[in-house]
């Protein structure tokens, strides 16, 4: 059944109108969001259909979107929506990143560097840069490999962290192959990237590892 022929306040754009987003499943949110179905479907079941493909939302955007095109009904356009929420999303946590206080939030980083690194078919390096206060001064994309491995100069990292007068520094990478724990290989860099930056006074706080929707954090394993 076609949601125009749904009562008026079971439709999902009028129940967001009427008792706001947080009322709205994930399937009608993504209805409203996909405008309308596919032959067969309505939205809010084409939403659905997205969910159940991909375990949720954040299977559904840790994924690269172009593989979205399997679930029939998903065109350019409806790729087109789902990557400008995406984006929106990232930039709104940037913002509140950067917004001047204290960088206090554990969560909030996760979920920045979770939608900013879900769906690379690479690896890639990134770094954020922070005051003494721990306020986010810069978040840079450094360094890009493989499916498997990324090269990482820690005098570049160095470089950047006195180019930005940081006082601190947040490392991320992600593992395209779904596998969150940390390798060997990521351990030494860790060491190795912690003793370059302590010689300029620069602190390593973190190293995250994103691997699909999960995060190991170096500091939390003790490992820094």
């Amino acid at each position: 059944m076609s949601i125009n022929d749904w009562p008026e306040d079971q439709r999902p754009r009028e129940r967001l109108l009427k008792l706001g987003a947080k009322a709205l499943s994930d399937a009608e949110l993504l209805a409203v969001v996909l405008g309308s179905g596919a032959r067969g479907s309505n939205a809010v079941q084409l939403g659905q259909a997205l969910l159940n493909a991909h375990g949720g939302l954040p299977g559904l955007f840790s994924r690269p979107l172009k593989g979205l095109r399997a679930i029939k009904g998903v065109g350019t356009a409806k790729l087109v929506l789902l990557q400008a929420v995406k984006e929106l999303a990232t930039r709104t946590l940037a913002g509140e990143m950067t917004a001047g206080a204290p960088l206090t939030a554990p969560g909030l980083v996760r979920d920045f560097l979770r939608l900013n690194l879900l769906g690379r078919d690479r690896e890639v390096f990134v770094v954020l840069f922070l005051d003494a206060q721990h306020r986010v001064i810069a978040f840079e994309e450094l360094f890009a490999g493989t499916l498997t491995q990324t090269s990482v100069y820690p005098r570049e990292v160095v470089r950047r962290a006195l180019g930005h007068n940081a006082a601190a520094v947040i490392l991320a990478h992600n593992h395209p192959s779904g596998v969150a724990e940390p390798s060997r290989v990521d351990e030494q860099l860790t060491r190795a990237l912690q003793t370059a930056l302590g010689t300029v006074d620069v602190r390593v706080l973190d190293h995250l590892v994103v691997a699909g929707t999960r995060i190991v954090s170096f500091a939390e394993r003790g490992l820094i």
